[in-house]
């Protein structure tokens, strides 16, 4: 299964493509797409083709992005959200699943603590892809949310399964649970 993680941003957006083939990932390609300076329509845009390209280009079999946070200037959020929907509008285009993490998630997925801090994540993401270097921050935060989606996804197939079937045993392991915060609960 080929995943792309999309870390978004309106100045630069991160992409990163891995492999999972069973427990074992591989990293194929990873990367920024900058919408430089200008009116946010041009770059919206620009975030939207760049996107679609790598969706292209790859050919994933889904995708996952990051949640927007919520920041201390809420202008800041609102361009973010903006940037965050352009990128997930060509996610969808290209006809692909889109998962959604939080940062925490994410962080805890790669590094194993929601605390941990971007040089963390990238030291954790080349070790984990057998990276001969340090990926750039936007790349690797990426590659993170794409790391994130292979060890969350059969999980959450679960889940959405288990609500199917008439009798408990039938609807499998999972049923009567969701994920709340990023964790399961009854």
């Amino acid at each position: 299964m080929i995943i792309l993680g999309i870390d978004p941003g309106l100045r630069t957006t991160g992409f990163g493509v891995i492999h999972k083939q069973g427990a074992k990932l591989r990293y194929i390609a990873s990367g920024t797409i900058k919408s430089g300076e200008g009116d946010l329509p041009a770059r919206l845009k620009v975030i939207l083709d760049g996107v679609a390209e790598v969706a292209r280009l790859y050919n994933p079999d889904c995708s996952a992005i990051e949640q927007v946070f919520v920041n201390v200037n809420p202008q800041s959020t609102l361009l973010l959200g903006q940037a965050r929907g352009a990128a997930i509008c060509a996610l969808v285009s290209a006809q692909l699943s889109v998962a959604e993490y939080s940062p925490t998630q994410v962080k805890q997925a790669v590094v194993g603590t929601g605390r941990a801090v971007k040089a963390q994540v990238q030291d954790m993401v080349a070790r984990l892809l057998s990276l001969p270097g340090l990926p750039g921050t936007d790349a690797a935060d990426a590659l993170g949310i794409a790391i994130c989606h292979a060890h969350s996804r059969e999980t959450l197939t679960l889940i959405a399964g288990a609500g199917k079937g008439t009798t408990t045993a039938a609807r499998g392991p999972l049923a009567g649970l969701r994920m709340k915060n990023g964790r399961l609960v009854g």
